[in-house]
C-alpha cells in the first residue's frame, strides 16, 4: 500500500472503459457540495428543503455542470471540486471551466444551452455544427473522383447520425442552415468535375425532384440524407414515481418509445467544468 507502479497500458479517451473509470472517480462530488450547501441542524443532506442557494450537479462521465443563485456561491463550488479532484490526482481543465449566466447560455454534450427572453432553449452547439461541416467537407474532399452513388453512401450515414442525436433539440433552423452549406459543398463538387459545364446542365446531373421535393441530390437508388428531413421530436424521461419491478408495463412501453427516439442513441447562473 502506497507504492505507485508505472504504468505500461493506459486506456484511450473515448474507449468504453474511460467513462467508468470517470464515474469512478468522481463520484462522491455531488455528497461534497451536499455536506456544504444542503445539510440540515442534523449533519444529514435534505437537498429538498435546505437548497437556498439552488445548487443543483449534473454530470455524465467526466462533463458536468453545476447550478447556483450567484457567482460567488459558484466560485466558493469550484473551490470545493477543486480539492476533491486534487485528493485524486485530477484537476479541472483551465481552458474549458467557466463561468456564465444562463442569459449566456453554456455547451454540454454538443448542445448549447441558453435562456431566450425567459424559455430555456437546448440548440446544437457552435463548435458541434463546425464539426460535422468539417467532417463532411473532409468526405467530399475525398471523393473528389468518387461516383455520385459512392460519395452519398459516405456521406448518409455521418448526416443521419448527427441529426438524429441532435433531433430532440431545438434544431430546426439548424438543419436548414446545415443543409444549405452542404448543398454549396456539392455544387463545388460537381462543378469541379464539369468546369466546361452551365450550371443548369450539372443541376440537372446531379439533382432530381423526388417525392415532391426538387433538389434532391440522387443517382438510381440513392438519395442523399438532408438534416431538415429528420423529424423533430420531444423525448419524454421516465416517470420517477414508477417502479420498474410494480409498473413492468409502463416501463416496457417506455423502452419501446426510447428505441424508436435513438434507432441505433429566478435566473439561474451556471458553472460548467470538464477535467
Amino acid at each position: 500500500m502506497g507504492n505507485y507502479f508505472p504504468l505500461k497500458k493506459v486506456t484511450p479517451q473515448g474507449g468504453s472503459l474511460s467513462p467508468i473509470l470517470a464515474n469512478m472517480a468522481l463520484n462522491g462530488i455531488e455528497k461534497e457540495l451536499g455536506k456544504v450547501f444542503y445539510s440540515n441542524k442534523n449533519g444529514e443532506i435534505d437537498k429538498r428543503n435546505c437548497n437556498k442557494h439552488k445548487i443543483n450537479y449534473v454530470r455524465y462521465a467526466d462533463d458536468f455542470i453545476v447550478t447556483a443563485d450567484s457567482i460567488e456561491i459558484l466560485i466558493q463550488v469550484r473551490e470545493i471540486i477543486s480539492d476533491f479532484l486534487a485528493e485524486r490526482g485530477l484537476q479541472l481543465s483551465e481552458e474549458k471551466t467557466c463561468i456564465s449566466h444562463i442569459s449566456q447560455g453554456f455547451d454540454l454534450l454538443g448542445w448549447n444551452f441558453r435562456k431566450y427572453q425567459g424559455t430555456l432553449l437546448a440548440k446544437p452547439s457552435k463548435n458541434s455544427q463546425e464539426n460535422i461541416l468539417q467532417k463532411i467537407r473532409d468526405v467530399i474532399h475525398r471523393g473528389r473522383t468518387w461516383s455520385q452513388d459512392r460519395l452519398i453512401a459516405n456521406l448518409n450515414p455521418i448526416i443521419r447520425g448527427w441529426a438524429l442525436y441532435h433531433k430532440h433539440a431545438v434544431s430546426s433552423d439548424v438543419f436548414n442552415r446545415l443543409d444549405h452549406i452542404v448543398w454549396g459543398m456539392l455544387y463545388s463538387w460537381a462543378k469541379r468535375r464539369h468546369s466546361n459545364k452551365g450550371k443548369h446542365w450539372i443541376s440537372h446531373r446531379y439533382w432530381h425532384k423526388i417525392r415532391n421535393k426538387s433538389w434532391t441530390f440522387a443517382s438510381g437508388k440513392l438519395i442523399l440524407e438532408t438534416f431538415s428531413n429528420t423529424k423533430i421530436e420531444r423525448f419524454r424521461m421516465a416517470k420517477l414515481e414508477k417502479n420498474p419491478y410494480l409498473d413492468r408495463g409502463y416501463f416496457e412501453e417506455w423502452q419501446e418509445r426510447r428505441r424508436n427516439f435513438f434507432p441505433q442513441t429566478k435566473q439561474t447562473t451556471i458553472i460548467q467544468f470538464f477535467c
